[in-house]
């Protein structure tokens, strides 16, 4: 065992705003460094990676010298282990862990931390356990799939929060920046487990093809659902789209999302704002906005509708 778990310590991260159970304090004769990718010090509170050092060191790993030449360095005069672990140091010592360096992720030019969109679903009142995994979208393009295991009915969890796909997009859309979002959900009755009870992430289903299949064709049925259909086919790539497909489990995401709403603009000639396709997800639910918006627009440059003729009649 490196480190100890105190009250005091515990104390210590609770009141410096830690999210989860600190692993604790480094024991004697361990040194612990939390650092950047360059082996600088990181500041109180800011994350980086776990590097190791003192009496515990191993030697390194058996027969595998390029695997002990990168995990094991020297760092202020002494032979370190860099763990991998990503945490952060408070100011009275205790290390709270965060995830992994490897699980770190480049989406739509941004750099993504897992374990965060990770801790965000677990937050969900109705969720036990999560992951998240970068997939590939419709387009080809890269995209976060997340696996998502409901709390079982003998927790107290109220209709409310019990979880679907639309509510936990929802949830992270309200909690995460847009591109920290999903393209994929996913409800599973448990995540696969290695045989020593880590998180298989090979073992998870892949998310292509699930969305199309996870509810029965509907097709559109008025002009607007027919022409907004047709939109969503191009830009997602699929052969079919149905009056109660859902633009995220279609892997639709920010960057494809203004792609629809320019797409819109010109065939309807409504300007939506971004939040409508995460509010509106379905193609029966964005039509409605549409023809909604369609429907408003004469009274805004006419500035009289039929509703107020009436009501100046009677006065």
């Amino acid at each position: 065992c490196t480190f100890e778990v105190t009250d005091e310590s515990l104390k210590a991260a609770e009141g410096a705003g830690a999210q989860t159970v600190p692993i604790g304090a480094p024991l004697s004769n361990t040194h612990a460094y939390v650092v950047d990718a360059n082996g600088n010090a990181m500041p109180f509170g800011i994350p980086g990676e776990l590097w190791l050092g003192g009496m515990g060191v191993a030697q390194g790993y058996l027969n595998r010298a390029e695997l002990t030449a990168e995990r094991f360095v020297m760092h202020n005069d002494e032979r370190v282990y860099r763990t991998g672990d990503r945490v952060r140091l408070f100011a009275h010592g205790p290390i709270e862990f965060l995830g992994r360096v490897d699980h770190q992720v480049k989406v739509r030019g941004y750099r993504v931390e897992l374990g965060e969109v990770e801790h965000a679903l677990r937050a969900h009142p109705g969720v036990h356990e999560a992951a998240v995994i970068l997939a590939t979208d419709s387009a080809g393009a890269d995209a976060l799939a997340a696996y998502v295991v409901p709390k079982a009915a003998g927790y107290a969890v109220s209709h409310g929060d019990r979880p679907t796909t639309e509510k936990l997009t929802e949830w992270l859309a309200a909690e995460l920046p847009s591109y920290m979002v999903p393209s994929f959900m996913l409800l599973l009755d448990a995540l696969p487990l290695t045989a020593n009870g880590k998180l298989d992430r090979a073992a998870l289903p892949q998310p292509g093809g699930h969305a199309e299949g996870a509810r029965a064709y509907v097709e559109p049925k008025t002009d607007t659902e027919k022409q907004l259909a047709e939109i969503w086919k191009e830009v997602l790539k699929q052969e079919r789209v149905g009056l109660s497909d859902n633009f995220l489990e279609l892997g639709g995401h920010s960057l494809l999302a203004i792609r629809v709403l320019g797409r819109i603009s010109r065939a309807f000639g409504v300007r939506l704002p971004l939040r409508t396709l995460f509010d509106a997800p379905t193609v029966e639910a964005l039509a409605a906005v549409i023809d909604n918006e369609k429907g408003a627009k004469p009274a805004a440059e006419g500035g009289i509708t039929a509703r107020s003729r009436d009501a100046h009649r009677i006065t």
